[in-house]
């Protein structure tokens, strides 16, 4: 199994955050993420939805990665969010979204960029590791499946 330490810190874990739409999640991550790297929240909406307009990032069963590059951060980083209930997100597969992995890359980040997006779909695709995450019930459950912690087996 892939892990995302490299990628996640336990800070970068929201668990049953409500939002209504997805301009509300994306705001929410965008501030997440601002908290993370310091970069100004409206500068990482800005970057979302720019990708967002290109193609969904929404890639079926109920799981999202939306990405972007941004300036001034020197390394990759991510935020994962379980929602409190699935919204629309316009997904390859017309179904509500409920578990979202944001990758932030730095800009002129290119070739590992794309790597790191391959290795979080690849891992998004195991049917049975997302159902574990659907069933964790705290960040901490969380943040260990998704790193491959020892303690992912008591979540």
């Amino acid at each position: 199994m892939t892990d995302f330490e490299d990628l996640l810190s336990p800070d970068g874990i929201v668990y049953g955050v409500a939002v209504v739409t997805k301009a509300d999640l994306m705001r929410t991550l965008a501030a997440k993420a601002g908290l993370l790297s310091g970069v100004d929240a409206d500068i990482i909406v800005d970057r979302l939805n720019e990708r967002e307009a290109l193609g969904t990032t929404g890639f079926g069963g109920g799981i999202a990665i939306p990405h972007g590059r941004l300036p001034d951060i020197d390394r990759a980083f991510g935020v994962f969010m379980r929602l409190a209930e699935s919204i629309d997100y316009q997904s390859v597969d017309d179904m509500p979204v409920d578990c979202v992995f944001a990758l932030f890359s730095p800009v002129d980040d290119g070739a590992s960029h794309l790597r790191a997006l391959a290795r979080i779909s690849r891992q998004f695709r195991d049917r049975a590791f997302v159902a574990k995450l659907r069933g964790a019930r705290s960040p901490d459950a969380l943040f260990a499946l998704l790193a491959h912690r020892e303690e992912a087996d008591a979540a």
